[in-house]
């Protein structure tokens, strides 16, 4: 079975993958729902499914009464394992406008919304620049407005990743003002006007490329089958889950979890997880460092 994936041409591994995704979700695909979502002809949606057919016999069989083939009773996926999270992003795509319905595998939504979060406005011009000066392994010279002075700066800032804190995107660069890697939202920069060679390298910035390992539990205040609950909710095993994070990302993680205060100041109920290691992550040299608001 690998061998033959091996061989496949994209387009084809494509298509035999979405037969499999309609068959797991929906437990049922046809022709023409091979021809509207790629957009090929009969004889191609054919020998696509008689292809998947070869691959996976005992996945789907003809239901002649029904005129489509429907999931087979040991149908076991053999391109993408099960996956919830990458139904669930599909939804979420679609609803944010990032992904248009007509490309969703999803045949009927389901009604969804999710809790709004303000629109982060990063410039196209600016994330393009950011971008190249990664690529070329540039600075640019940015006009950036940070909340630790009232007024707009110029400085030197030399980029080398994109980083995302589950609301703003920023980009990861070596101040060539503060002499030092820092983080800088991309929607605060509000110029740029220069590029040069830079004499800095990635592999320098020790945050970024050094992890820690959380380990979160339930509050130990909650009652036993709450407590359960939230093993379940974050797939603990033994009483926690490990939770990896650059240390250049600790802050943001920290907060999205609701880990940087003290577990005390809310209702179990509302805190839910505690933080085991607290003192081992924040008792490393630079890591408390790390845990702090970008510029």
């Amino acid at each position: 079975m690998d061998r033959d994936k091996a061989e496949l041409r994209w387009g084809i591994e494509q298509r035999l993958e979405f037969i499999e995704f309609r068959l797991f979700w929906e437990g049922h695909v046809n022709r023409i729902d091979v021809m509207q979502q790629f957009g090929v002809s009969v004889n191609q949606a054919s020998s696509d499914l008689n292809r998947y057919i070869a691959l996976a016999p005992d996945n789907m069989v003809y239901d002649k009464s029904a005129r489509t083939y429907v999931r087979g009773p040991d149908f076991d996926c053999k391109f993408r394992p099960p996956d919830a999270a990458h139904y669930l992003a599909q939804l979420r795509l679609v609803a944010d406008d990032v992904l248009e319905r007509e490309e969703c595998w999803i045949p009927d939504l389901p009604s969804y919304a999710s809790a709004p979060t303000p629109v982060r406005g990063v410039d196209p011009v600016t994330l393009r620049s950011v971008v190249g000066a990664i690529r070329r392994s540039e600075a640019i010279e940015v006009k950036y407005q940070s909340l630790s002075t009232p007024e707009p700066r110029w400085r030197w800032i030399a980029p080398h990743a994109i980083g995302f804190d589950g609301f703003r995107w920023h980009t990861r660069a070596f101040c060539l003002t503060d002499d030092c890697f820092k983080d800088f939202l991309l929607s605060r920069i509000l110029d740029i006007r220069g590029s040069r060679e830079s004499a800095t390298s990635a592999d320098d910035d020790s945050d970024w490329h050094s992890e820690l390992t959380l380990e979160v539990g339930p509050h130990p205040d909650l009652s036993e089958t709450q407590a359960k609950v939230i093993a379940l909710d974050y797939g603990m095993r033994g009483g926690k889950a490990k939770i990896k994070v650059r240390r250049a990302l600790l802050y943001y993680a920290l907060r999205r979890l609701g880990l940087d205060t003290d577990p005390a100041a809310r209702r179990p109920q509302d805190q839910q997880i505690v933080l085991l290691n607290r003192q081992a992550v924040l008792g490393m040299n630079g890591a408390a460092s790390s845990a702090q608001e970008p510029s």
